[in-house]
């Protein structure tokens, strides 16, 4: 069963007076319901998953209001879906993780831009920037200068949040650019609550349809010759039209400060820990008041020349306070301020970090030493520092010592630095299997060049199994191996998931493998979701009616042949299926592929069910039995200590988090022994590998019965009864 999102389809019906509590994301699509938006599409992806996710299941009440929501199956196709503003007037909205996903729709961006839309269009992007992120370390920034897209990054307030979407339709209505809206992981799960308004059905929508299509317009293709004359209306006409609208709007926000003389010029997204740093500095107070005059860019491209110059003009120093790199933001306001001959200072990257996230102590450290710049160029403030003028606060600085301090001393505390924890698989995860089958079948065959991918198969990377050459986007694998495979006297292995198949293994690596006829072997994990976006369903899912009814045995298998199907029709001559949990004949298939005379494209299917769907399937069936007093058995694994050598291979060969030390009860023995502790599920990898890698016969199965029948319950007890006979007095 998938994760049920009814709660917060309620809240999306909220209407005039009602006030909304709950996370930035949802907010967004609160405030894309608001703004009249036609249809909305996107690919799944943190920090924005939960956009498509709510809006998916809310499909009742988007058909209500006319909304056509669509799950696409990448990136690209979703940037596709705002050609529908191009012609019409209709409001689109898009979304995707970033900067991997706008990677992938750059081609139909630039499409889109160069045109440009009559309908307002926006792509809501999750930046994945900083210390939680989960991707390459990039920002959307430069996909806005250099396709020529309004940029918004709003100030991590659920108010502003929500204006800045219904905001950024009327931009991208007046300026004819599509808008791009960015926001931070903090931004998508910050809480907090606004006043909302009645959502608007769309003027033309699947209740009220087009009678005819728009009379053709060549000015309408991004196709030369047109596209020469769409270069010069962007910067003649659409990117001055946006800042007529930034500006008459107050899209960004001026809050003044006390002091005259110095400023802050800062991204809205990073506004609430900028906040937070002066406060800490004594320099602002709770509430937002500040000595230092801000201005936050919710827009910050085009950034508007007459509002820079006003606000730099007169001070002897401003601080750009912009996250990531390059400093897009700091080049442009330096090149403003010199065309107007205006002389203030300009700091930012000079006294910030080039790259990384600007956490509240990096911004307080930043802010120090823009005050003792400030005050080494203009020595009379410190008259005013005395005075207590613009000066940090003792608890400012104190809390930035003291927090090295502590840091000093709780790593004195430890005996030794803590141990590595890197991410890894779920309990029961079914690609891990395949992973200890591949490390088995290495020893035999030799060491392979893996090519891996994006997916929950790229835990695979990390110990125990430590497989996997290059990750090189989403779906990828195969195509990256193809420089490899050539050059290498062993065949080259690529892994990609279903999701990557779909998404873009099928064509760049498939399709392409076989055309060329590479020899190679591809591995496909098919688990039936998207599971590392959060077990969004797929083509190939398994069918609804196999995953609630009929057998609730753990396995899935052959439920959709969809991927096998394609493949075949595509012309795969070599292609295996087989369940991940069995982990010798996933070894003996992996052998043959790397050892068999067929000279082409390779394919095992590597089938088993995402064990987070599993769980959430199986648990309410399981707990309807219990309480109906059914008989409902368990299967648990364990390890015979008496048995167990201690030599841990079967841990090496695992990693399952279940799968663990403890000490040895044989006072003669000191190596610790294996155990298996709470929290497994059962799916019997440990034994499968201790059977496969011929490892010592320690591992159990055991059958834990529920309201067991009546004669189970009596055999139980002859059993127990025995056994108390046998045992030494």
């Amino acid at each position: 069963m998938e994760v049920s999102f009814s709660k917060e389809i309620e809240s999306l019906r909220l209407g005039a007076g009602d006030t909304f509590h709950g996370e930035g994301i949802l907010a967004i699509t609160k405030a894309l319901l608001q703004s009249g938006v036609a249809y909305v599409g996107g690919y799944q992806g943190a920090p924005v998953s939960h956009l498509m996710d709510v809006m998916v299941q809310a499909k009742g009440y988007m058909d209500e209001l006319g909304v056509h929501v669509e799950a696409c199956p990448n990136e690209a196709s979703a940037a596709a879906m705002l050609g529908a503003s191009i012609h019409y007037p209709l409001r689109g909205a898009v979304t995707w993780k970033s900067i991997v996903g706008t990677n992938v729709a750059a081609d139909a961006l630039s499409n889109l831009s160069s045109p440009g839309v009559s309908g307002g269009a926006l792509v809501v992007v999750g930046e994945d920037y900083g210390e939680g992120a989960s991707v390459i370390q990039e920002r959307t920034h430069a996909y806005a200068l250099k396709s020529g897209m309004c940029l918004l990054d709003p100030r991590p307030d659920l108010g502003v949040m929500v204006r800045m979407v219904e905001e950024g339709f009327r931009l991208s209505e007046a300026s004819n650019m599509p808008a791009l809206l960015e926001l931070r992981i903090r931004a998508c799960h910050v809480r907090g609550s606004f006043d909302t308004r009645d959502n608007v059905a769309p003027a033309i929508s699947t209740r009220a349809l087009l009678e005819e299509p728009a009379a053709f317009d060549y000015m309408r293709l991004a196709h030369p010759p047109v596209t020469f004359r769409q270069e010069k209306l962007k910067y003649e006409q659409r990117i001055p039209a946006a800042r007529r609208y930034i500006a008459e709007n107050g899209l960004n926000e001026l809050m003044p400060g006390r002091r005259t003389d110095l400023g802050i010029v800062v991204q809205g997204g990073v506004y609430n820990a900028l906040m937070r740093a002066l406060q800490l500095l004594g320099l602002a107070d709770a509430f937002g008041e500040t000595d230092i005059p801000l201005l936050v860019l919710n827009v910050t491209y085009p950034l508007v020349p007459e509002q820079i110059g006003d606000f730099c003009i007169g001070k002897d120093a401003v601080l750009v306070v912009e996250e990531g790199q390059p400093e897009y933001i700091e080049q442009e306001i330096a090149t403003l301020l010199r065309r107007r001959a205006i002389q203030t200072r300009l700091h930012g990257k000079d006294l910030l970090p080039l790259a990384g996230e600007y956490t509240v102590e990096v911004l307080a450290q930043g802010l120090l030493e823009y005050l003792a710049s400030a005050i080494s160029v203009r020595p009379e403030l410190v008259e005013g520092h005395a005075q207590g003028c613009d000066k940090p606060s003792p608890n400012g600085v104190r809390w930035l010592t003291d927090l090295a301090h502590r840091r000093k001393a709780a790593g004195a505390l430890l005996a030794a630095p803590l141990p590595i924890r890197p991410p890894g698989f779920c309990i029961g995860c079914p690609e891990r299997p395949v992973f200890s089958a591949l490390k088995l079948a290495q020893q035999q065959i030799g060491p392979v060049h893996i090519a891996a991918d994006i997916g929950c198969h790229a835990f695979g990377t990390f110990a125990p199994f430590s497989m996997g050459h290059s990750i090189l986007g989403y779906g990828m694998s195969l195509a990256s191996r193809a420089g490899v495979s050539p050059m290498m006297q062993r065949r080259a292995l690529a892994i990609m998931g279903d999701g990557g198949f779909w998404h873009n293994g099928l064509l760049t690596g498939v399709q392409s493998a076989l055309f060329n006829g590479s020899d190679a072997v591809l591995l496909i994990f098919k688990n039936g979701y998207t599971s590392a976006t959060g077990t969004q369903e797929i083509i190939s899912t398994p069918r609804t009616d196999a995953r609630l009814g009929g057998d609730k045995s753990d396995s899935l298998a052959h439920t959709n042949q969809t991927i096998e199907s394609t493949l075949k029709g595509m012309g795969v001559q070599w292609l295996r299926t087989v369940h991940t949990y069995g982990v010798e004949k996933m070894r003996a298939t992996l052998t043959e592929a790397f050892t068999s005379d067929f000279n082409g494209l390779k394919v095992i299917v590597a089938e088993g069910e995402c064990q987070l769907e599993r769980q959430r399937r199986i648990k309410p069936w399981i707990a309807g039995l219990l309480k109906k007093g059914k008989r409902v058995v368990r299967v648990k694994y364990g390890v015979d200590e008496d048995v167990c050598n201690g030599d841990h291979a079967c841990i090496r060969l695992s990693g399952c988090p279940t799968l663990t030390l403890k000490d040895n009860p044989d006072p003669l023995k000191v190596d610790p022994v294996a155990t298996v502790i709470d929290g497994c599920v059962g799916c019997g990898l440990c034994g499968e590998n201790a059977h496969a890698a011929t490892l010592c016969p320690s591992f159990y199965r055991a059958e834990v019965i529920q309201n067991p029948r009546w004669h189970e319950r009596l055999f139980e007890s002859l059993r127990g009864a025995m056994v108390r006979a046998l045992q030494p007095a």
